[in-house]
This record gives structure tokens, C-alpha cells and sequence, in this order.
């Protein structure tokens, strides 16, 4: 018996908390959520010592372009186009309880359609297969200036923009000042996510992430992707790619045309729904 006849769909302020390689996202069903997401409630429920806690929130909404369509919550308040932990985390979630028994299947979101596939292991999901769409460079943007520092850069787009910089030390990074300046460098209007990345092999690649909207994030895989694009643009890689990263390691695959694919796990954490006494702070 599949998860989808085993666990009913989520009911009002109820929510799944899960995470890709310790990158959490809270799932909600924006039919029965209850409670419009405004970008005060979003960084209220995001919060991690006063609201449930999360570096985002997913939002199942109906799409007529494809099987499902996703909204993607920052922290901040803020909308993102795409996210790779968060497409694996939301096909888990679709799976396990009870909006789909098909294990492939199309999710749509701000920045393109993604393909996703399940690999089951006694019905429970062990893999998320993730086809990413197809990557572009910026090519007119090589280089920017950070304080006094010129930094070569790859201006990525995966569906959502990504400024990767390849560096021969990772420890040797200047992250935490870096990051931020970066993400709000006059070079992206509309802000960006930020990768450093360290080759250690034709098939390996280490990277640090700062996110647009959420900061020091310890996985990405969106980030993970638009880093191989950079390595791979470069000639530093081939084409199947291990990335490594504070939370855990992801598979990376790119071929010629730039079409990216992404594999990794996932785990749900808990299921939960809003207490009154948040509910009571959300609604002042």
C-alpha cells in the first residue's frame, strides 16, 4: 500500500517540516492553509526562536501548466523562483501524504517546470531526481568590485539568478562579509544567491552558499547546480559531479547544452499545525 492511501492531506494551519541535507522547509497546502501568507506572517513562522522555525516555505497551489505548481517562500518575506532542496522536499511531501501515487511527475513554479522523480525503497522515498531545466551565463558580467576587491565571477541563472566565485581555498574566503555584499551588489538589481566554490576533482566540487533572502544556508540545490554550471563553463569538470556541502553531498549531472539534473535525499522532520498562541500573534 502506497503512502498516498496510508496519510491523509493536510487540514487548516497544518504544516510538514522537512529537510534536504539540513536546508528545512515548511510545506503547506495553500488550498487549506487557512491564513494568507503576507511577508510579516512568513518571517513570523519562519522565525527559529519565536515561530516553527525554517529557511522557507513551500506552498502547493494548483497549476494548469503542469501536474502541480509550488510557491517558494523565503525567510525574509520574500518570493523565490526556484529551489532545489525545495523541489525535492516537496515531492517527498506530495508522495508521502496522499496528492499523488505516480512516482514522476511536473512541477511548476516562478522559474520554469521541473520534472521530478521518485526512487522508492519499500515504498518509502529514498531519492529525489530533479531535472533542473536549462542553465545560462551572463556572459557580459565577469567581473565586480566588492570594497577594494575585483572578483571574478559567473553570473548563473537556473531559473533563479546565482553569482558563483571560483576560488582555490574555500577556507581562505572572507564568506561571511563576502555574502551578503555580494547578494545586494549593484550588478543584481533584484538581489542574488551566492556560491563559492572550490574544485577538488574532474568529479568533485566543495562550495559555501549564501542565499538571497536567507544568508548562510548549509545546502542548496539550485546553488549546487548553478556552481557545476560555472565549474563545468570553465572546463574544470565533467559532466556528472559530486557536490560537497556543509550539510551533506548532492549528484549533479550537466551535459553540453547546459541541461542540468539534480539527485539527493530527503527527510521529513515532523508534522505540525499552528498553536493558538501563534495563530493569535499571525492575525494582530
Amino acid at each position: 500500500m502506497s503512502p498516498s492511501n496510508q496519510r491523509k492531506k493536510l487540514e487548516a494551519f497544518e504544516f510538514v517540516k522537512s529537510h534536504g541535507l539540513s536546508n528545512d522547509y515548511l510545506v503547506v497546502d495553500g488550498e487549506t492553509f487557512g491564513l494568507p501568507l503576507t511577508p510579516e506572517r512568513i518571517r513570523q513562522i519562519c522565525n527559529r526562536n519565536s515561530g516553527v522555525g525554517s529557511d522557507g516555505i513551500l506552498v502547493l497551489e494548483k497549476s494548469p501548466q503542469a501536474d502541480f505548481g509550488l510557491i517558494i517562500l523565503n525567510p525574509d518575506g520574500s518570493e523565490a523562483e526556484k529551489s532545489g532542496n525545495g523541489l525535492r522536499i516537496f515531492s517527498k511531501f506530495l508522495y508521502d501524504h496522499g496528492y499523488t501515487d505516480k512516482t514522476k511527475f511536473s512541477i511548476h513554479t516562478k522559474g520554469g517546470i521541473a520534472q521530478s522523480e521518485l526512487f522508492l525503497e519499500n515504498e518509502h522515498v529514498k531519492a529525489i531526481r530533479v531535472e533542473m531545466g536549462q542553465a545560462s551565463i551572463n556572459s557580459k558580467l565577469t567581473n565586480i568590485t566588492v570594497g577594494n576587491e575585483k572578483l571574478s565571477v559567473t553570473s548563473v541563472s537556473v531559473g533563479n539568478p546565482h553569482c558563483v566565485v571560483i576560488v582555490d581555498d574555500l577556507s581562505k574566503v572572507d564568506f561571511f562579509k563576502l555574502g551578503p555584499q555580494i547578494e545586494n551588489h549593484a550588478a543584481f538589481p533584484n538581489r542574488t544567491n551566492v556560491q563559492f566554490a572550490q574544485v577538488l576533482s574532474k568529479n568533485a566540487i566543495k562550495i559555501l552558499i549564501w542565499e538571497r533572502g536567507a544568508g548562510h544556508t548549509l545546502a542548496s540545490g539550485s546553488s549546487s547546480c548553478a556552481a557545476v554550471t560555472a565549474c563545468y563553463n570553465k572546463k574544470l569538470i565533467d559532466g556528472k559531479v559530486t557536490v560537497h556541502m556543509e550539510g551533506g553531498e548532492l549528484t549533479v549531472e550537466i551535459d553540453p547544452n547546459f541541461k542540468i539534473v539534480q539527485t539527493g535525499p530527503v527527510e521529513e522532520i515532523c508534522i505540525g499545525r499552528l498553536s493558538q498562541d501563534l495563530k493569535g500573534r499571525l492575525s494582530r
